[in-house]
């Protein structure tokens, strides 16, 4: 996407993010942090981070123009397809949600909840790698995917690169299994799940107070 700024009586041309879909876990979680800083901060960061402006340009850029370009980054989030991607491939690596969540062990649970409780926005990358596990065996349609081991080091720092708005459609789907699950087991789990969930389905970066166009 193309946004036009007009400095010193010249007009030019710079990119910002074509799509939602461009954005990783990685670069979200930092977008996500920054809900802890000033607004003007906020701004700042988010357009460098989604344009090709240049940070000093970006400091000089007159309020209407921040406006205008995070209201088109509000609009792009807005239209992002958060269903549930059952597979997704990284980095040439293929991995599958949980092909059955009522069959989740006790031991991935109890990581999940630990991690929820610590903050989902602080272990995005972790709760992904709980969720999603390489694919081992594909037929008419099912997989099955590699046995949980705890171990999340490795796996998680490639899920940094997994499509934000495919963690959102996780996150979500997830959620409502939780609900379904523990309606007669209310925890601190699915109140903070929720809460997430909630926070995500309405967060839009416009939010920041700067308006929209």
């Amino acid at each position: 996407m193309k946004v036009k700024i007009k400095k010193e009586g010249k007009q030019e041309t710079f990119n910002l993010i074509d799509s939602w879909s461009d954005v990783t876990l990685e670069k979200w979680a930092e977008l996500i942090a920054l809900e802890e800083t000033t607004k003007s901060e906020e701004a700042f960061e988010t357009i460098t981070s989604m344009s090709d402006i240049p940070r000093k340009l970006v400091s000089q850029l007159a309020l209407s123009d921040v406006v205008g370009i995070m209201g088109k980054i509000s609009e792009l989030q807005a239209k992002a397809d958060t269903t549930l991607k059952n597979l997704i491939e990284i980095d040439g690596v293929e991995y599958g949600f949980h092909p059955d969540l009522s069959d989740i062990t006790l031991g991935e649970f109890a990581d999940l909840e630990f991690m929820i409780k610590d903050g989902i926005e602080n272990n995005l990358p972790e709760i992904m790698a709980i969720l999603y596990r390489p694919v081992v065996e594909k037929k008419k349609g099912l997989y099955s995917i590699q046995a949980y081991d705890g171990d999340l080091r490795l796996r998680a720092g490639e899920m940094k690169q997994m499509k934000a708005e495919d963690v959102q459609g996780a996150l979500v789907f997830f959620w409502r299994f939780v609900k379904k699950l523990l309606l007669t087991m209310p925890s601190y789990l699915m109140e903070q799940t929720e809460k997430i969930v909630e926070e995500t389905q309405m967060r839009t970066l416009q939010t920041s107070g700067l308006g929209s166009v």
